[in-house]
């Protein structure tokens, strides 16, 4: 027997331990059947379960449960990204708490203490993946930083650089002073900031008294400006396209350009121009061949490069000098407060600057031809297609990317350089050392370069380096490559792009994956993001400890539309815990009913009863409607259908419609037990990949004879034979008339317990035929005493309702009180005329509008659109009170 109600605080681990246990979650076993994979984006080590991740595997795990039940031989391939920059503050913050710096250490120890915290600490996100019922291999966890790993990537770079595809380069990065390493786009936070725009007056040579303003939010960059930049176009300064002005408190003369990067428009017209220290410069010294001047050193502090009473200063303590140092000489114009946007680290919290040095580069632009090409044949393909717009646009402006890393955790670039700086690039130190004795014709000795790779770099590998590249393996044969990938819009570029470009060129032209499906993000149930800061975020364990893991689930599959982010929040995972509940109640009715003893024997085809055969050919089409919806990624189309048939066609309809059948024909008691015990199995299937542990539940609960646990029984094919459309036909009317009659009583106020006459005018032979045969069912669930044909006129004082060709009426005279109904709904309406007017109103205040948050206004518009149909419900129900006059 069941218990009352689903213990998933209990069951859950227990049921995932059971699957585990058997090998369900393995690859390889069946050898015959085609593959599928997915590979999952690897977490950090030092990561921990959000709802991001919550919405991420969830989706990848609904695609491996549904195809694990079709018979392929599903691969979801699980692993750990090292982290570089994250993992290496983890374990430098834990030795700060020491007074240890990594210094002290050295560089391999340093570096076992990171294995150390891996061993301990890392992975975490692992074990609350298995809370949530995410069904890895996880017989094949990979690691970045395993030693097959490593060799693939040291492969990798020594392959490119011998192909001409990686290069050193002095150029401008994004780069963090605390930390001291170059950092990615992606590792960097736009904060808005109040600040100031001061506008300093640089003097024309050989126009005394004449100055060219220019306004910046950075001073400290001035002492490193090489030119000034005006608009072509711009009248003002046509005379001085071509002179120079002098630099103060430096006296460098510095020519002014005419480039469109200037904007008439802002300030002054005219740019200061620092090649070395700011990105949109860099392009304008390119363009005209200006200097680079790099005034900074690692830590931010100013070098050699300036006026000696500046040197060795903090960037800004340097700014509070220069910017005094200018007013004294006459040269500060103005100082105009300003909000601005400025670049953080988001591991060091401080400002990034942007440096020129020396680092590695892979020429992108190269790798990127192919796989744009692949994307645009429809090798592979986005869904939405609309993110293969934002796909093209990066690559056809890649950039450089910049791989090197000032960090000691990671993979060590492996380039050596001889005493003359030389460069000898290998897999191993004793390779390197032949290269460079056959270069000097003599031992010289060799020093490796210090820096690692960037995290991404390593990653772009996971597709075929977790199969076992750059070995042929048996794996990469059979499961590269990826069927779907399932990712954040956030790292098209960072990471998909990449994989895009390595899974290219290092597996002989083939793509990585068939399909890259970019979910939504999730957003808190006003629509805004999350963040620590306004304290909204959702942890989804919570959730799943609060609801149970199916719960959450559902929600996030249900939710889960594509082009349109999740508005998430505790009741919409309460609501659907309350679906899992439904489901429950409606097993316990049918193993109360004894639907589940005896074989699952049953032919669907061999049912007769018109309720029966129309529940078997529901069934049917709910199945097909969720295997073409998850065909086409559409989660909560898929959701939506199964949703739908279990609770609003089987719990609401055939349980209701099938009571006293089990008391009546023995033969159609039968019948209806094996009908209601396939549909249960229909049903249990078909949400196993979205709820899993209670479907499981069930499954081993209702039958002693299964013949494998649910998570590797066979999806249901669609069969055309089982679908009746008479029985559908038939059933549809019953339920619309029965819908109908109960809206009408709901809207007439009549009371709950009153048994109506019905009076039937208009019907065809076929339709009369229909109500003879579910009379019993009619009376019985639209509270009917009576029906009868209607002979002459419609009575006085009835309602009626329309299906198909025939008027149905409900006499209600001596039922309910005409009048004081009529007054009653007046009133309700008169309030809800005013709500409308109210709300309208409000809605198009533009004041309100400009200045009431976002959600404010949605739950506004929500308010007004749920008044006004409430209004026109009654106002129909007043339709029908006067049409009884």
């Amino acid at each position: 027997m069941l218990e009352k109600t689903f213990d998933f605080a209990s069951r859950e681990k227990e049921i995932y331990d059971h699957w585990d246990l058997s090998g369900a979650f393995k690859c390889g076993q069946r050898p015959d059947a085609d593959p599928f994979t997915i590979i999952l984006p690897p977490p950090n080590v030092t990561g921990s379960l959000h709802i991001g991740h919550a919405l991420n595997h969830t989706l990848q795990d609904v695609l491996i449960r549904w195809h694990r039940m079709r018979g392929r031989d599903v691969l979801w391939q699980p692993g750990m990204d090292h982290a570089g920059i994250a993992t290496q503050m983890v374990v430098e913050r834990q030795l700060d708490a020491k007074n240890i710096s990594r210094h002290d250490l050295g560089r391999d120890g340093f570096i076992d203490k990171v294995w150390e915290w891996k061993e301990e600490s890392g992975g975490m996100i692992f074990n609350q993946m298995r809370r949530l019922g995410q069904s890895c291999d996880w017989s094949r966890q990979k690691f970045t930083m395993d030693d097959g790993f490593v060799e693939a990537v040291l492969k990798k770079f020594v392959d490119l650089y011998n192909d001409g595809l990686i290069f050193k380069a002095k150029r401008l990065v994004n780069w963090d002073p605390k930390l001291c390493t170059a950092i990615s786009d992606l590792e960097v936070e736009q904060r808005e900031v109040n600040g100031n725009y001061w506008h300093f007056k640089y003097p024309v040579d050989g126009e005394e008294g004449r100055y060219l303003t220019v306004a910046t939010t950075r001073p400290e960059t001035m002492l490193g400006d090489v030119a000034v930049a005006v608009h072509p176009d711009d009248e003002r300064y046509q005379d001085l396209i071509g002179k120079t002005v002098t630099l103060p408190l430096v006296g460098r003369k510095m020519i002014v350009v005419a480039d469109e990067h200037a904007d008439p428009e802002k300030g002054s017209g005219a740019v200061k121009i620092t090649p070395a220290h700011d990105f949109d410069d860099h392009q304008v010294g390119k363009r005209h061949n200006l200097e680079n001047i790099n005034i900074f050193d690692e830590y931010a502090k100013l070098n050699d490069n300036v006026p000696e009473k500046y040197r060795g200063m903090d960037r800004f303590d340097a700014r509070k000098l220069i910017v005094a140092d200018m007013d004294a000489l006459g040269l500060l114009d103005k100082v105009e407060p300003t909000v601005h946007v400025v670049p953080y680290g988001d591991r060091g919290g401080v400002v990034i600057e942007p440096w020129l040095t020396d680092q590695w580069y892979v020429d992108a632009e190269t790798l990127a031809k192919p796989a744009l090409e692949a994307v645009e044949k429809g090798d592979t393909k986005f869904v939405p297609k609309t993110w293969e717009k934002t796909y093209f646009e990066w690559m056809r402006n890649i950039e450089p990317w910049c791989v090197s890393r000032q960090l000691w955790w990671g993979h060590q670039i492996p380039a050596w350089y001889g005493p003359d700086g030389e460069t000898f690039v290998a897999v191993t130190e004793e390779e390197a050392q032949k290269l460079a004795d056959a270069h000097y014709g003599e031992t010289k000795e060799l020093i490796r370069d210090e820096d690692v790779l960037d995290t991404w770099f390593s990653s772009a590998l996971w597709p075929n380096a977790t199969l076992g590249w750059p070995d042929r393996t048996p794996e990469l044969d059979r499961y590269y490559k990826s069927d779907v990938l399932v990712t954040g819009f956030d790292i098209i570029f960072f990471w998909v792009a990449r994989m895009m470009m390595d899974g290219i060129h290092f597996m002989d032209g083939e793509v990585p994956f068939e399909t890259v499906y970019v979910h939504a993000l999730v957003r808190d149930e006003h629509g805004a993001k999350m963040s620590k800061s306004k304290g909204n975020v959702i942890d989804p364990l919570e959730l799943a400890d609060k609801y149970g893991a199916d719960a959450l689930r559902f929600t996030l599959a249900a939710m889960e539309a594509q082009g349109r982010d999740i508005k998430m929040s505790d009741k919409r995972v309460e609501g659907y815990r309350n679906f899992g509940t439904k489901l429950w109640n409606a097993a316990k009715f049918c193993e109360m009913n004894d639907c589940f003893s005896g074989e699952r024997d049953f032919d669907p085809k061999s049912a007769t009863q018109t309720v029966n055969k129309w529940i078997i050919g529901e069934a049917e089409k709910a199945a097909a409607q969720v295997t073409n919806s998850l065909e086409a990624f559409r989660y909560n189309d898929a959701a939506a259908a199964v949703y739908h048939f279990t609770w609003g066609t089987f719990c609401d309809w055939y349980i209701e419609l099938i009571k006293p059948q089990f008391f009546d024909d023995a033969a159609e008691a039968a019948e209806t037990r094996k009908t209601a015990a396939w549909v249960m199995d229909m049903i249990l299937k078909m949400l196993h990949p979205f709820m899993p542990f209670v479907t499981e539940e069930l499954w081993q609960n209702l039958s002693e004879s299964r013949e494998s646990d649910l998570i590797l029984a066979t999806w249901p094919e669609y069969d055309n034979g089982n679908v009746d459309e008479d029985a559908a036909k038939e059933m549809d009317w019953l339920i619309q008339l029965i819908s109908d009659i109960r809206t009408a009583r709901a809207e007439m106020n009549v009371p709950a317990g009153a048994k109506l006459d019905m009076l039937v005018a208009g019907t065809t032979s076929g339709t009369k035929d229909t109500i003879n045969a579910q009379a019993d069912v009619l009376k019985r669930l639209a509270r009917l005493e009576n029906i009868d044909t209607l002979e002459g006129d419609a009575p006085k004082g009835a309602i009626s309702v329309v299906v198909g060709e025939a008027t149905y009426y409900l006499p209600l005279a001596g039922v309910i009180d005409v009048d004081a109904e009529k007054a009653r709904l007046t009133k309700s309406l008169e309030k809800l005329n005013k709500e409308i007017k109210s709300v309208s109103g409000r809605l198009k205040n533009e004041n309100f509008v400009s200045k009431a948050p976002p959600h404010v206004i949605e739950e506004n518009k929500k308010g007004l659109a749920e008044a006004k149909t409430k209004a026109d419900k009654i106002k129909e129900a007043l339709g029908r009170l006067a049409s009884m006059d």
